[in-house]
């Protein structure tokens, strides 16, 4: 295995350079004084802003890419073999590693690393330990899969021994992962393109959890079934977070405000602590908080910047977003795309001042619509009204085996208010027909949904 040493700069490719993630690793190794070229098959504000700071791109993926000044290749899990410049990079036969790979030899040169994991909430927990990281002066570098406001991007480098990073598990990206203190959200059945069953996902989880330094710390959900089965047989520290008596670290009282965000008072160990004011919605960030909080006291933090950074995290994009007011109707947009994240964003809604709550959901991918249909089906159902896109296909080829109309069907036959479109204008023109004023209209999906309602505010 090829390592990268940090204190000796070299040439560094990336292959999918526009990613989120990628362009923040690019980032990071361009401040380290790397060479970085990388090419993406479109343009965007992530590769137009690594040209301004000094990364050669180019626009398209082809073999006169891959130069002979070029010293290790990195790569996304959507490059194929068949790639041009993943092929050229192979007759070469150039030192090359996956995005995960790279992130993880990054991670290993903090001292005080922080991972996030979960099949949900990992890019709003690592929002919210940035803010408290940030107020309480740590100096962290931070790589965020989305975009925080805080720090105007997805990246941000920092001159401390404090590293904070989300941790996918898909394709067992984490597993490159050995950080100090390892934060698991939840476990659930996601991504069954590539795990077998849950059993499967279980044992990447475990061995995630396995990797924390043996001085550090598994901050875990103690509400989830699997938490025992994750932590079996492990030797480091663990404490847990949850809304059930016997967690480490739980919150009673919990309250939501005008705007349906929420507050509430936290005990640790079973001991009254202080009451925590987020301005975000949901119980599912109350979960999330917690977390953030666990990790931060074993950080040794203060309690005023822990409160601080709280109360002024805002959400990330794309997580129960404000886009406007269209004609008295609120426009949000939500990532959400498992049925376990559609629930806990409409529990969200429900506390919102609305009156009809319309959702506009697009599928993503055809593996998790066909994996999830009858819980995308009753999840759904407890909106007034959704409208149904068509499958956003990502990575996948449609094998015409499952579609919205699948959906549609299992609610119809619930007696809900659904409908399917096929195209996004077709959605849009129906919606200036039925929307009035004071609904609420979220537009909902990991794809191209949020285009819907920045249309309709765009008329």
């Amino acid at each position: 295995m090829y390592t990268v040493q940090f204190d000796h700069p070299i040439h560094v490719h990336f292959m999918g350079i526009g990613g989120i993630s990628m362009s923040g690793l690019a980032e990071i190794l361009l401040k380290r004084h790397f060479t970085i070229s990388g090419s993406d098959m479109r343009e965007s504000e992530m590769t137009n802003h690594l040209s301004s700071i000094g990364a050669n791109v180019m626009i398209g993926q082809k073999a006169s890419n891959i130069t002979d000044d070029i010293d290790l290749v990195v790569y996304t899990a959507a490059i194929r073999e068949d790639n041009e410049e993943f092929a050229a990079a192979k007759a070469k036969g150039l030192p090359m590693m996956t995005r995960a790979t790279l992130l993880g030899q990054i991670m290993s040169n903090y001292l005080r690393s922080i991972a996030v994991a979960g099949t949900h909430g990992k890019t709003t927990t690592t929002s919210m330990m940035s803010h408290i990281l940030l107020e309480a002066a740590t100096d962290p570098t931070i790589s965020v899969g989305g975009i925080l406001d805080l720090i105007k991007g997805n990246i941000l480098v920092g001159k401390s021994d404090v590293f904070l990073t989300e941790a996918c598990e898909y394709t067992n990206s984490f597993l490159e992962f050995f950080p100090l203190y390892s934060i698991i959200l939840n476990v659930e059945e996601d991504h069954m393109d590539f795990f077998k069953d849950i059993d499967d996902i279980k044992n990447s989880f475990h061995k995630f959890a396995s990797q924390t330094a043996e001085d550090g710390l598994i901050i875990i959900n103690g509400d989830m079934e699997h938490t025992d089965d994750i932590l079996s047989g492990l030797t480091q520290k663990s404490v847990t977070f949850g809304l059930k008596e016997g967690n480490n670290y739980t919150a009673k009282d919990i309250s939501y405000d005008d705007n349906g965000n929420v507050s509430y008072t936290l005990y640790v160990d079973s001991e009254k602590k202080y009451r925590v004011i987020l301005s975000v919605k949901g119980e599912h960030n109350v979960l999330n908080s917690l977390s953030a909080i666990a990790c931060s006291e074993a950080m040794g933090l203060e309690k005023d910047a822990i409160l601080r950074g709280l109360a002024s995290f805002g959400g990330t994009k794309r997580r129960f977003e404000y886009k406007g007011s269209l004609k008295g109707v609120t426009v949000i947009d939500d990532y959400a795309h498992h049925p376990t994240e559609i629930a806990a964003t409409i529990t969200a809604a429900q506390k919102y001042p609305h009156d009809d709550l319309w959702i506009v959901f697009q599928p993503h991918t055809y593996t998790r619509t066909a994996a999830f249909l009858e819980d995308f089906a009753k999840v759904l159902c407890a909106a007034d009204h959704v409208v149904l896109a068509d499958i956003y296909a990502a990575r996948e080829p449609d094998t015409g085996l499952v579609s919205s109309m699948d959906i549609v069907n299992l609610m119809k036959e619930a007696g809900a208010d659904v409908y399917h479109f096929p195209s996004f204008d077709e959605i849009e023109n129906f919606l200036l027909t039925v929307l009035k004023g004071n609904d609420l209209l979220i537009t909902m999906g990991a794809g191209d949904v949020v285009k819907i309602g920045e249309e309709l505010l765009n008329m």
